[in-house]
């Protein structure tokens, strides 16, 4: 029997919540996380960029230093956190140790964060940043799809899994440079568009938010099929310099 199939207080019992911020259990299901561990979280703050959302230093800086050196295909972003200790030890969590239910805390978040932003972008579908099938086989998931699974829902928004693929296995981008992250991931998207109509504007869904250079691959090639407006969010964002 799966966890969804459990009453819920057996699957309370069995499967305590846990704060996605230091692991231990919750006092209960609907509390997503330790009020104390919500401080520990460096929640973006204005002023940020106007293209991508990382926090600048200067109240008279329009755009980051990553955004004023490089080309950016996508229209906007932005993201809930920076990516201090705690935030990337609970994405670690995530990924590599399977607590999915830290998502949980995450989407809804982000759903109270950027609702008026969302509505004012009026994205047509969400899609997730897709990884390599050989990784979502051996991790068993894919993060960001699980994240925008949980957002399509709150959002009403259906989630779109068949449309950008990821062809190419890469290396890990936290082990690259920015020139050498655009080339390793040049060529990793692709669009299946046979037979499809494109929709005019789409919500790219991602975990982390670094250089931008998954986004901005991923960005091209959508574009590239005809879809006229490409937006963004992610739980995080890479510290400003």
């Amino acid at each position: 029997m799966k966890i969804k199939q459990l009453p819920p207080a057996l699957a309370a019992l069995l499967y305590p919540r846990r704060c996605p911020v230091c692991g231990q259990i919750v006092a209960a299901p609907e509390i997503l996380i330790h009020s104390a561990c919500l401080k520990k979280l460096s929640m973006i703050k204005q002023p940020a960029c106007k293209l991508c959302g990382k926090e600048v230093f200067s109240e008279t800086a329009e755009y980051c230093y990553d955004c004023t050196r490089h080309q950016r295909s996508f229209d906007a972003g932005a993201a809930l956190l920076n990516y201090n200790q705690a935030a990337r030890h609970s994405m670690m969590a995530v990924k590599y140790k399977n607590r999915r239910e830290y998502l949980d805390f995450y989407a809804e978040a982000m759903a109270i964060r950027f609702q008026s932003r969302v509505t004012v972008w009026n994205p047509q579908i969400l899609i997730a940043v897709p990884v390599h099938r050989s990784r979502k086989r051996q991790r068993g998931f894919n993060q960001a799809e699980e994240l925008a699974r949980r957002l399509g829902r709150i959002w009403q928004l259906p989630v779109e899994t068949g449309l950008l693929l990821r062809n190419k296995k890469t290396l890990p981008q936290r082990e690259l440079n920015p020139k050498e992250r655009m080339e390793n991931l040049r060529t990793a998207f692709a669009v299946r568009a046979a037979g499809r109509a494109m929709p005019e504007t789409v919500l790219l869904i991602d975990d982390i938010f670094t250089t931008g250079s998954t986004i901005e691959a991923c960005t091209r090639v959508l574009k590239e099929a005809g879809i006229k407006r490409v937006v963004f969010l992610t739980v995080c964002m890479g510290l400003p310099y």
